[in-house]
């Protein structure tokens, strides 16, 4: 029977999720930049995350035997890839502080981190929770 994961390590996975994607949200409310700016990190963080889960998610799939496409799998690792890339050309081009470019890079990768184990967590308590089944019961 697998195990369920710790409620200390479920707390941190939302803390960590929650801490990033708020702190990404307000530094860009925050903003001094414009609207398509924001927008444009807003974006990021969204698809980052999405990608983020369905990484993980592929991942675990083939590693429990369950099918995942190539072409799902690759376009999961191509869509993380790529939100990397946008996040840090957008970061080199802006016109914001070291210090701002680095808080938008650690609280994108916070919020990154985050997403991807609360989706360990929920498939983990969701693998613990499922029994064996059972083999034809005799009537």
């Amino acid at each position: 029977m697998k195990q369920k994961p710790s409620i200390a390590f479920v707390a941190a996975s939302w803390v960590a999720l929650f801490t990033g994607m708020l702190g990404f949200i307000i530094g860009l409310w925050n903003a001094t930049m414009q609207l398509n700016e924001k927008g444009y990190y807003f974006t990021i963080l969204m698809y980052g995350l999405f990608a983020a889960v369905s990484v993980q998610k592929c991942v675990r799939d083939r590693l429990e035997g369950i099918p995942v496409t190539d072409i799902y799998y690759g376009i999961s690792w191509t869509s993380m890839l790529l939100t990397l890339i946008l996040l840090v050309v957008g970061l080199w081009n802006a016109t914001l502080l070291p210090s701002e470019k680095g808080f938008y890079a650690f609280a994108f990768l916070l919020s990154v981190f985050g997403a991807i184990a609360v989706q360990k967590n929920t498939r983990d308590a969701q693998a613990a929770g499922k029994e064996p089944e059972n083999i034809k019961e005799e009537k």
